[in-house]
């Protein structure tokens, strides 16, 4: 490849349970052309597109992207949702759907979500809802919804018992990543999005852990144009493969390719954001501190070479600062665990590692009370 000259990145995504495949495009500069990419997945005959968002996201880039889709040949409308997880509720989609009713939006019509994953779930959520089920694309603008929540089709909302309770498996027509919108995001949400990326490196490839961890460790992970795209298609690469075995999270699934092997750090991470009433923590700040404990629990169940044990903690430090987390009720967290909704069964499953690279699927009998709470301890006290 010429210097300076740069590539568009493809993945391919197959689900079992729909027909057709598609596909996810990583290029830097790649919001000019995403009318040009939703024309070519939804046809001819739609006329109009709603984008959904939020007011940093459209302030940022939303002329660029209405411009986009203009010369796409869509008549633009937007919808703006308040930032994060508490804004992520049923309340928020019902004043999403009223607005298409509103405006009369029909089923040759695409709603675009365009943000992070908040706004990727929510979005999604209600493109599966109105008219059961509206064409949807996903344009992500942060490092965590680039690899991780734009792709699989999980949408979704919170509740006030815990993380998206409510929701729905539906696909995208398309994820559409442009790197370059990563250089305006604050560092905590750089942060959550490297936390990610190390989860996906630890539950099933350690060349993707490396590749991960060299990254940060160059000290500018977002100077590196070319090896930050590559990284990110590798990620969703990753997960592609992973929703390709197993799209609907088979909840009696225990093997390497389940679905539920992302969910490593998740459990305690979502009990974390539940128990700060998601006003604390970035969903993959929660979820550094959840593969802390996580690992730490395989480090005590003979699971985990605590050598191994170190290479995560580095990695996850590498990611960046996490906020304060020691001054957090272990009783509060205890509740939140319970009312975890990957629990099966009644017992909560805990995805825990064997090395970095392999992960595996444990039954909640084999965690009891002392040890989740040394584990917290160990993984919360910096």
């Amino acid at each position: 490849m010429m210097q300076g000259v740069e590539r568009r990145r493809r993945v391919t995504v197959r689900t079992p349970e729909r027909a057709g495949e598609y596909e996810i495009e990583v290029e830097a500069g790649a919001l000019a052309r995403v009318g040009e990419r939703v024309r070519a997945v939804v046809g001819p005959y739609s006329r109009r597109a709603v984008v959904i968002s939020n007011e940093r996201v459209w302030g940022l880039y939303g002329a660029r992207l209405s411009e986009s889709l203009r010369l796409g040949g869509f008549e633009v409308y937007r919808w703006l949702m308040g930032e994060g997880e508490r804004h992520k509720t049923l309340r928020t989609a019902e004043r999403a759907l009223e607005f298409l009713c509103e405006a009369r939006f029909e089923r040759s019509d695409v709603i675009i979500g365009f943000g992070g994953g908040v706004v990727g779930d929510l979005a999604g959520f209600v493109a599966a809802l109105y008219l059961r089920g509206l064409a949807f694309v996903q344009v992500p603008t942060t490092l965590l919804a680039q690899i991780d929540a734009s792709v699989g089709g999980k949408t979704g909302v919170n509740m006030r018992a815990g993380k998206n309770l409510v929701g729905a498996f539906y696909q995208p027509r398309a994820v559409i990543i442009d790197p370059e919108t990563l250089r305006t995001l604050p560092q905590r949400e750089l942060t959550a999005g490297w936390c990610e990326a190390i989860k996906h490196g630890a539950v099933g490839d350690r060349r993707l852990f490396d590749a991960t961890r060299a990254l940060l460790m160059s000290g500018e992970p977002l100077g590196e144009t070319e090896l930050l795209a590559d990284l990110i298609a590798a990620h969703c690469a990753f997960k592609a493969n992973i929703v390709a075995g197993d799209e609907r999270e088979e909840m009696t699934r225990t093997d390497h390719l389940s679905r539920r092997i992302l969910n490593f750090g998740h459990t305690i991470g979502h009990a974390l954001e539940a128990a700060t009433d998601y006003r604390r923590f970035r969903h993959g700040e929660a979820v550094g501190y959840g593969m802390l404990a996580a690992g730490e629990i395989s480090a005590r169940l003979g699971l985990l070479d605590r050598g191994e044990l170190d290479e995560l903690r580095a990695a996850i430090k590498l990611a960046g600062r996490l906020p304060r987390a020691k001054d957090l009720d272990f009783e509060r967290i205890l509740q939140a665990l319970r009312l975890d909704k990957k629990s099966f069964g009644g017992s909560i499953k805990w995805v825990l590692l064997e090395r970095i690279g392999r992960a595996r699927i444990v039954d909640g009998q084999e965690v009891d009370r002392s040890l989740l709470e040394a584990a917290l301890q160990a993984a919360l006290k910096d």
